[in-house]
């Protein structure tokens, strides 16, 4: 009667592997730009890594420059 809709167990295993592999290369890098790689679970939200990936390019001229 369900008809088969909803995301079931392959969904669901599909969507934490693609959380894996978004979160895990954010938790290596983060660090080099001084940010605690906790906040790699901010990947898992939506846009959440955009937002990374954006302070992370601007880093630099948001502490005032890195040598």
């Amino acid at each position: 009667m369900g008809g088969g809709y909803g995301m079931g167990g392959g969904g669901l295993l599909f969507m934490l592997v693609m959380a894996v592999l978004v979160v895990v290369p954010f938790w290596r890098l983060l660090p080099k730009f001084g940010i605690p790689n906790w906040v790699a679970l901010a990947a898992i939200i939506p846009f959440g890594a955009l937002v990374l990936l954006w302070v992370m390019a601007f880093r630099d001229k948001i502490d005032g420059g890195r040598t």
